[in-house]
């Protein structure tokens, strides 16, 4: 496939995104573009605290989550901090929300899906070959190109006006599980026979972790 061009994003992720998130592919940087673009809509900063929050439509067994962890470098939205949340819709698009300057929706056009999906990377993965083990050409030119395409090529936006979400508010209280002895957090002490018990403990409610379930903005009434 001729991947010549002659322009280039300005919005590429540094170096080191690609240690973090560990191997060469193309829909890391697209979440890192995908977030710049969004926070210069929104005239945000990247987030050093609590105050800005995305909402990625991502789910899980799927491919193309990688997205997510562009969006962490970009944003300072992460997981450790709890302001980004998947949907667990399935799909390659993410809603950006600040309390104080709205919300924009950004997704990643069906056409340029099909488009790089023609390239011999997605021939490797589909075979089941990890993005570190292809040959390096192959991952540079389908990097190359996804750089080169115009944003609007790439994304539809849609203003959120209506979007709502209302963090959980935090709290620094815990106690000891009466049975393993550990500390759990008071939203997540269980009651067993009259004594305090966490979740594992407790006999229910107990969920496997691929089963989590994210927390899912409010919408409007």
């Amino acid at each position: 496939m001729n991947t010549h061009q002659t322009t280039k994003t300005s919005h590429l992720p540094p170096e080191w995104a690609f240690e973090f998130h560990g191997h060469q592919c193309p829909f890391m940087p697209l979440g890192y573009r995908m977030s710049k673009l969004a926070m210069i809509s929104l005239d945000v900063e990247h987030e050093a605290d609590h105050g800005f929050y995305v909402f990625p439509e991502l789910g899980e067994a799927h491919p193309q989550t990688c997205l997510m962890d562009g969006i962490q470098v970009a944003t300072g939205a992460t997981y450790g901090k709890v302001t980004i949340a998947k949907t667990f819709y399935g799909k390659l698009a993410a809603t950006f929300f600040h309390p104080k300057k709205g919300a924009v929706r950004y997704a990643i056009r069906n056409e340029f899906v099909d488009a790089l999906g023609k390239f011999e990377f997605f021939v490797f993965r589909k075979n089941g070959i990890e993005p570190s083990e292809i040959p390096p050409p192959v991952r540079q030119e389908i990097l190359d190109w996804t750089y080169a395409q115009p944003d609007d090529a790439i994304f539809k936006v849609e203003d959120e006006p209506d979007f709502r979400f209302m963090p959980l508010k935090g709290s620094f209280n815990k106690t000891k599980c009466s049975e393993c002895g550990e500390y759990v957090f008071e939203r997540y002490v269980r009651m067993k026979d009259g004594n305090p018990v966490c979740i594992p403990c407790s006999g229910y409610e107990a969920k496997p972790m691929t089963k989590a379930v994210a927390p899912q903005p409010n919408p409007t009434p």
